[in-house]
């Protein structure tokens, strides 16, 4: 990519595709091209066509997604499955269409088979049945990197396929119905802390910025703190306690939306299709025990109350971990630690 190339940015207001903003940015790319659902709703294939027609970017970052939680992805799977498909499949072939030299799908570890062998390798696409809470988002991602392959294949494109692990950092999900675990924790130990500090003013300020889901936004009495104090609770946020799901022995495997975009934007000036293949992990190759994470969490928070463990809730999938071979060959690694990585993200969350 040349510094004045125009590049179309997909998804840019979300986590992942903001984070690839501030990367080319700080690269000193200034020909960008942003738009919002309003401005263009990717869905939409007349839109998209015409999208590209006027525009005609060199560079494409598929980061737009319709993406959830677990509650969410079980409970709209068509909404999923449609969006999806509708949005990879009408920017893939709009980018073959109007000759965009170089195209990144960016992916999810969900793609992979439920009882896949640790750490997941590319080759283990398609071996095996998915988790089905969110077969429909990986089946539309899954389509996704298979139209990238065939357009390469029958038309000479230059489509890669990324496929990250968990991402965290600016810009997350919040609330505390849809959000992934480290977001999650984070504004919960957060909500705790503030509550042992009897900081009612804060704990406001807070609800009334983001939601927090559970149908528990339209309930609380701001005026009562008992109220307050309630929603709270149900949040898992106690004065003296903090509580989290299972009992802290699973792994999980996390990395920094800014090393992803580092990846992302590595890959697209330095590897084609020829390199990576039909899709290439993007990933640390290590994990992290849960109970580990949480102590991190509370540091980082600088939360005073204990954590306890709700042995009666599910621990989830023991281990998914992806394999690292692959981008470690491409030449590239993360940069920013895990701590690191953490109290970035909850600096961040208190500013905005």
């Amino acid at each position: 990519m040349e510094k004045n190339s125009k590049i179309y940015v997909a998804g840019h207001r979300g986590l992942v595709g903001s984070a690839i903003v501030r990367k080319l940015k700080n690269e000193g790319f200034d020909n960008l091209i942003l738009k919002t659902h309003l401005e263009l709703d990717l869905s939409n294939q007349a839109a998209v066509d015409a999208f590209f027609n006027k525009e005609r970017p060199d560079y494409v970052f598929l980061a737009a997604a319709k993406v959830g939680g677990i509650l969410a992805n079980s409970t709209y799977p068509a909404e999923f499955i449609y969006n999806n498909l509708m949005i990879s499949t009408n920017i893939i072939n709009s980018s073959y269409k109007y000759g965009v030299k170089k195209l990144a799908n960016l992916g999810s570890s969900c793609i992979y088979p439920k009882c896949a062998p640790q750490p997941m390798k590319e080759d283990c696409l398609l071996t095996s049945p998915l988790e089905s809470t969110n077969e429909a988002y990986a089946i539309a991602k899954i389509a996704a990197i298979k139209l990238c392959r065939y357009y390469n294949e029958q038309y000479g494109t230059n489509f890669i396929s990324l496929m990250p692990t968990n991402q965290y950092g600016e810009n997350d999900n919040f609330n505390m119905e849809t959000a992934h675990l480290l977001p999650m924790l984070l504004r919960r130990f957060h909500l705790a802390k503030l509550l042992y500090e009897e900081n009612f003013d804060e704990i406001k300020n807070d609800l009334q910025k983001r939601k927090i889901g559970y149908g528990l936004d339209e309930t609380i009495d701001f005026n009562s703190e008992k109220s307050i104090i309630e929603a709270l609770n149900k949040l898992g946020a106690y004065k003296d306690k903090v509580i989290v799901w299972g009992d802290g022995s699973v792994y999980r495997e996390l990395m920094s939306s800014d090393d992803l975009a580092d990846a992302s934007v590595y890959l697209m000036q330095n590897k084609d299709y020829k390199d990576t293949g039909e899709l290439v992990n993007i990933t640390n190759g290590d994990d992290i025990k849960l109970s580990k994470l949480y102590e991190i969490v509370k540091d980082a928070v600088g939360l005073m109350q204990e954590i306890e463990y709700d042995k009666t809730k599910p621990n989830g999938t023991f281990r998914k971990l992806m394999d690292d071979t692959k981008i470690k060959s491409l030449g590239w690694a993360p940069k920013i630690s895990l701590e690191d990585g953490i109290k970035a993200a909850y600096e961040w969350y208190l500013k905005n």
